[in-house]
């Protein structure tokens, strides 16, 4: 179950029900829920790496996986996991894992690369004309992505 805790009606079920579980020495498992990115976000990520995809004869999965996760924010997706065979090796964190305000700061950090290393500007999320445009190209250019 989720509780608001901004919301004191859900507080004071989430205390009733810890301690019945308390009483009962349940194994529970507690996570905290963050704000998933919006449809929104997800949609203009999407556009800028396939956009930029267009720009470098690249897909747009290479564009995310190599320029945006590990060039550009390998301190957001680069993972330390211990493997029981391997040892301790690399993984990419999913960005579905991240929540509004980490993915905003790392599209504003793929942005400035881009046009600082790339050359390749690509408009912010509130330049609508301009993602128009880019999704134009980017339908021109499917079949490649």
């Amino acid at each position: 179950m989720i509780y608001d805790l901004k919301n004191n009606f859900n507080i004071e079920n989430l205390r009733t029900r810890i301690e019945f579980l308390i009483k009962k020495q349940k194994v529970v498992e507690l996570t905290e829920k963050k704000l998933q990115r919006s449809l929104q976000q997800n949609k203009y990520l999407h556009v800028i790496l396939a956009y930029f995809g267009c720009q470098t004869g690249n897909t747009m999965e290479y564009v995310k996986q190599k320029y945006f996760k590990i060039l550009v924010n390998p301190q957001t997706f680069i993972r330390d996991v211990d493997d029981k065979f391997l040892g301790k090796i690399k993984v990419l964190r999913s960005s579905a894992d991240l929540d509004t305000c980490e993915m905003t700061v790392c599209i504003e950090r793929f942005r400035n690369w881009s046009a600082g290393e790339a050359g390749i500007y690509l408009p912010s999320a509130n330049e609508a004309e301009q993602i128009q445009q880019m999704e134009i190209e980017v339908d021109k250019n499917k079949m490649y992505l």
